[in-house]
């Protein structure tokens, strides 16, 4: 799978990395145990604010695995594919910790939803983003939900029909990210002395407030898979298909 999920936790700061060698991209595996870890850090009584990042300094997270997604020849194999990242956007959602993610390189698709569903998120200039979801034939649906409540309605459909690459600065300014520093190191500073106050503050305050913050997607457990479905379907397109390899043989 070349890829793994590690979690920490020090000063009731709980801290979880994924990675992969193609550019953290996201196979099921990984998906599922990203959830999981998000699950159990979110109800271990000794952390207070999860921290979200990736490993390495180029790309935060490339979306989907293109190899995983080649190889689906069902709609059950499909759909369980896009749960993945319903699973972790709804772990996200729920989880009574907030959630501080760190953007240090590009974002693509479902990687945007990732960072949508965090309740805070910090980036460096490099971070670009975009849904490239309509490119391959399969839209954006799972994380739509995420990123159309993160950023609105007319930027969600901004990046999802003119699907090119986002600045850094744009995701600022319509909400996706909440603060863009010039090096990495200015940015993980204010990581550290956000997560540091929050480690300070009072757990049932903040859950609480994570409540309210949340209000009105109490449906996204079906929402989502739902929207799974439909991606699960249309991933089995020969359009999507043919995309993708000829992705993979420019890629090479």
């Amino acid at each position: 799978m070349n890829g793994k999920i590690t979690s920490s936790i020090q000063n009731s700061i709980g801290t979880i990395s994924f990675y992969h060698s193609k550019s953290n991209s996201l196979p099921s595996q990984l998906l599922n145990e990203l959830a999981e870890t998000i699950n159990k850090l979110g109800n271990d009584d000794n952390v207070k604010v999860i921290i979200l990042m990736s490993e390495g300094e180029k790309a935060f997270c490339a979306g989907a695995s293109f190899d995983e997604l080649i190889a689906i020849n069902d709609f059950e194999t499909g759909k369980n594919f896009f749960m993945g990242f319903a699973k972790v956007i709804n772990a996200m959602r729920k989880s009574p910790k907030f959630i501080i993610t760190r953007v240090q390189g590009k974002v693509v698709g479902g990687g945007v939803g990732i960072v949508a569903a965090s309740d805070y998120s910090f980036a460096s200039e490099s971070a670009s983003a975009k849904l490239s979801e309509l490119a391959l034939g399969i839209g954006p649906f799972v994380v739509g939900p995420a990123v159309e409540r993160k950023i609105g309605k007319s930027a969600f459909s901004e990046m999802s029909i003119d699907y090119g690459w986002k600045n850094s600065r744009w995701c600022e300014q319509k909400g996706l990210f909440n603060k863009v520093f010039l090096t990495i190191d200015e940015m993980d500073k204010a990581i550290n002395e956000l997560s540091a106050s929050l480690s300070k503050g009072s757990p049932d305050a903040m859950k609480e407030l994570k409540k309210v913050l949340w209000e009105g997607t109490e449906d996204w457990d079906t929402l989502l898979e739902n929207r799974a479905g439909i991606s699960g379907k249309l991933v089995l397109s020969d359009f999507t298909k043919n995309y993708i390899k000829n992705f993979k043989e420019n890629k090479q």
